[in-house]
This record gives structure tokens, C-alpha cells and sequence, in this order.
């Protein structure tokens, strides 16, 4: 069975002052901006997106896409969009984190742990056993967490210690 084809995308009519913008995008300093341009102008000459595509060297899917985009947003489409998050959800609350800060203030000890010091990853892990979070959480949510709480985290050094009364001294290397 045969599938009827799609009718080439074109952009709309352009106005005067749309295809002097256009044409000024073409001295544009950004490659994003320039391609559009270019692609915008080539289909209001007539022509089709693969043809575009391959004048320009680029994918016809992109070509489709900048057709849409201004169709859908005018001459805003020109600009490149960010392509982060509008805002970014903090995945422990406020009350969640002043909990994470007493649960800290314990010793892993406490919680069933075998180590007497704090990673991000095993905070992460009694967060949730304790029922601070519903799923457990990445070291870098209990990083971002702990920042918000003016709280830096730093890898804890350890070192030997003696209680031998004369470790400094045979530590330096002097002898007597």
C-alpha cells in the first residue's frame, strides 16, 4: 500500500520588514542565527527542504524544524533558546534538609553504618532508609542539598596517630 505524500513545507509569505531582517541575520556573528536566516530566505525563494538541506549542508529535519519555529514564533526564532530547565526543582524542601542536617549531626554509627565519617553517598542512603526521601537520592542532590545549608563538603583526611607518648618525636625522624 502506498502512502500519500505530505505537501512540501514552506514558509509563509514573507513581509518586507521580515525579509530585511532576514537578509540582516545574514551578517550575523552566530552561527545559529545565520543558518536560520539563510534556510528561511531559500524557502521563501522556493525552495524545497531537501533541497535546502543540501545547499546548506545540513539535515533536512533541520531545515523543518526552523520552517516550524517560524511559523510558530516569527522572527523571535532567530534567537537561540536555552535548553535548560526553566527552573530547576530542588529535590529535598526546606524541612527535609534542616532533617538531613540533625540526621548529619549523628554518627553513621548510629544508623547500623560500619564507618565512623560521612560520604555523600551513605547520607544519601540513611536519608532514605530514614524515610527523609521517597526514592534515594544521587551524592550530588545531598551535595546541592548541604550547599543550600551554607555547608561545604570536603573528603575527611585521615592520618595513623600513636598513643606511644614519643610518637611525634620518632615520627620527625629525631632520635635520642
Amino acid at each position: 500500500m502506498l502512502w500519500p505524500m505530505k505537501a512540501p513545507l514552506f514558509v509563509r509569505p514573507l513581509s518586507t520588514q521580515e525579509r530585511q531582517a532576514l537578509q540582516a541575520g545574514l551578517r550575523a556573528r552566530e552561527a545559529f542565527t545565520l543558518r536560520r536566516c539563510q534556510i528561511l530566505l531559500a524557502s521563501a525563494d522556493g525552495k524545497t527542504a531537501t533541497q535546502i538541506a543540501a545547499l546548506f549542508g545540513c539535515a533536512t529535519q533541520t531545515v523543518r524544524n526552523t520552517l516550524r519555529a517560524f511559523a510558530a514564533e516569527g522572527l523571535a526564532c532567530l534567537s537561540e533558546k536555552s535548553h535548560r530547565p526553566k527552573r530547576v526543582r530542588p529535590l529535598l524542601a526546606g524541612t527535609q534538609v534542616e532533617r538531613l542536617r540533625t540526621l548529619l549531626h549523628r554518627s553513621p554509627r548510629d544508623f547500623g553504618k560500619p564507618t565512623s565519617l560521612w560520604t555523600l553517598s551513605l547520607a544519601a542512603e540513611v536519608a532514605f532508609e530514614q524515610g527523609l526521601t521517597e526514592r534515594q537520592l544521587s551524592h550530588e542532590s545531598i551535595r546541592q542539598a548541604l550547599k543550600r545549608l551554607g555547608v561545604g563538603w570536603k573528603r575527611a583526611k585521615t592520618w595513623i596517630t600513636s598513643p606511644d607518648p614519643h610518637y611525634a618525636r620518632k615520627k620527625s625522624g629525631a632520635t635520642a
